[in-house]
């Protein structure tokens, strides 16, 4: 459905409006909050920094709700950078005015401006996460949302003790806005960042690299016998993660907002963007025990090689010199993370996964290059500039977000032309490439869906400029994982391995290094849905695209009318 520039002045004045009135029929509880960003001083490392913060704090404010619940959000920016939030993993149907990535759904928050986010929970359950959306902002701008099973509903387990949220990311001694600005400037790699941290501490160990006072550990209080229910997020910007506790055992019971069969595991593999419940059971001696995260690194790339602690601490322990330590996997440990994410299935067999599809992209997923400025050098491969792409694609972002641009049928700031195939096929995980592979094209293509189309998606790895695993994350839906492997996708043989009983349904999936996966999903939520890398860097570099979904037949199947946006 196109809408003329009468129909959307009357709906964008009616648009509020609306929304309070659906507030009311809403099946579950209504919450607001109201959250405040700003910078403040924190210490990590020897070092103080302002960073930014929502309230003040760092992660920042939990989110609680029941299943089906709606949360109200007014942001208020008295920072001095332009602010955008998402929601990660929440479907927000009908609703892609609060998905929130920048110059996609909307324009930024500016600073002393604010913005009402509407936030709408359907299917989710378990955990999933907020964080910025714009710049490298969201090293320190993100949280955790917990969402419990309905009124008069369980979980699918035996319900835990405890509760408790465990955010893996990274701490940066410097500007972490200045680091991304100075890399793409240059045209080559970001810094790495300086430590590893477990609810924005780093923990225990980089007391040996730095002499200052005691950096920070976060401490976890268990009593023997009781089941924790760890809520596992990784927020980290650039690295896939193991995450392992000493000595106990691990049972992921769900990932990404929904819940999986039981895999019970000593070592987890966590990719940036994707979340995991885990139940733990202090049946260990009382003690200290550390929990510990370090990098997995599938490819020849630079990375952290730190690692980052928290403490798992038995109530009338015994005392004794120092926490038992866990045996972590290597660096490069791809057996131990395969075997890991494999075993991942949803919990009951799933009637709606779509047996066969309408479309099909199969899509390269590439680390690119670009000519430098004329006059200048560059520190990308034999002076270019780093960029990423898919299907040789590397995403600009236009000057006004695309959302509105549809809704609006402004021209000139979209193209629909996002290629559904590489348009230039070649050994894409093959030895010695041509360099002439490397050059992305530049612009702004997105792909249009009618309603309720079946889309299935085969990301492809490549073999170009440092070949790795690429967590690739798509807003508005979650997707069924039906299959990875290594090497070149072949269209004929592999889906015949496609698991189409009981694929997990996540909204992250970790690609392999050299290597494809496959997901489906029907395009049954309208609106503009942002696809991308949760590489930070490679989402600067390009590694993006996005889906206008059209309105379906009846009112219940188009989008919501617009709230008062930000401006551009």
């Amino acid at each position: 459905m196109e809408y003329s520039w009468r129909k959307v002045l009357l709906l964008e004045i009616l648009g509020f409006l609306l929304f309070d009135g659906l507030l009311c029929m809403a099946a579950g509880a209504v919450y607001r909050h109201d959250w405040v960003l700003t910078e403040k001083n924190y210490t990590r490392l020897c070092y103080t920094k302002p960073v930014l913060t929502v309230n003040g704090l760092f992660p920042g404010p939990e989110l609680h709700v029941h299943k089906g619940d709606t949360v109200i959000i007014n942001v208020v920016n008295q920072a001095t950078y332009n602010i955008t939030l998402h929601w990660h993993g929440l479907k927000q149907p009908r609703n892609p005015w609060s998905d929130g990535p920048e110059y996609v759904t909307q324009c930024p928050i500016q600073p002393g401006a604010n913005f009402t986010y509407q936030l709408i929970f359907s299917d989710e359950e378990g955990t999933i996460w907020w964080h910025a959306h714009s710049d490298w902002s969201r090293a320190t701008v993100h949280g955790a949302i917990m969402i419990y099973p309905k009124h008069g509903t369980s979980y699918p387990f035996k319900k835990p003790h405890g509760e408790v949220p465990i955010i893996l990311g990274n701490w940066y001694n410097g500007d972490v806005m200045q680091i991304i600005e100075d890399a793409l400037q240059s045209g080559g790699e970001p810094n790495q960042s300086n430590a590893h941290t477990i609810n924005g501490l780093p923990g225990d160990l980089y007391k040996e690299t730095y002499s200052c006072a005691n950096p920070g550990t976060f401490e976890m209080i268990v009593k023997k016998g009781r089941r924790y229910l760890l809520r596992i997020i990784n927020a980290g910007m650039n690295e896939e993660m193991f995450f392992k506790v000493a000595q106990h055992n691990l049972t992921v019971v769900g990932s990404d907002g929904a819940y999986i069969k039981p895999i019970t595991t000593e070592t987890i593999m966590i990719a940036p963007g994707q979340t995991m419940d885990a139940i733990l059971t202090a049946d260990q001696t009382p003690a200290r025990y550390y929990m510990a995260v370090t990098v997995y690194a599938s490819g020849n790339v630079p990375y952290d090689n730190t690692t980052g602690t928290a403490i798992l601490t038995y109530k009338n322990y015994k005392k004794s010199s120092s926490p038992v330590m866990p045996s972590l996997p290597a660096h490069n440990d791809t057996d131990t993370a395969d075997s890991f994410t494999k075993q991942f299935r949803s919990l009951e067999s799933a009637e709606q996964v779509p047996k066969d599809y309408d479309l099909r992209i199969y899509t390269t997923i590439t680390v690119s290059t670009l000519p430098c400025e004329s006059g200048s050098t560059c520190l990308g491969p034999n002076g270019t500039r780093l960029s990423s792409s898919l299907n040789n694609q590397s995403f600009v972002n236009p000057s006004i977000d695309i959302l509105e641009a549809y809704y609006k049928s402004i021209a000139e700031v979209y193209t629909t032309d996002f290629p559904s195939e590489p348009p230039h096929p070649f050994n894409y995980t093959g030895d010695d490439l041509p360099s002439s592979l490397l050059t992305a094209t530049q612009g702004t293509k997105v792909t249009v869906l009618d309603y309720n189309t079946t889309v299935e998606v085969v990301f492809q790895g490549t073999n170009l400029n440092g070949p790795e695993n690429h967590p690739m994350h798509l807003h508005g839906y979650s997707f069924y994982l039906l299959g990875s492997g290594y090497g070149n996708f072949n269209n004929v043989t592999d889906p015949a391995s496609y698991n189409l009983v009981d694929p997990p349904l996540i909204n992250t999936v970790s690609v392999p290094k050299n290597g494809w996966a496959a997901v489906r999903f029907r395009a049954d939520n309208p609106g503009v849905w942002f696809m991308h890398c949760h590489f930070e860097r490679h989402a600067s570099w390009g590694m993006n695209t996005a889906f206008i979904v059209k309105n379906g037949s009846s009112v219940n199947e188009s989008l919501i009318p617009p709230p008062p946006m930000p401006p551009c």
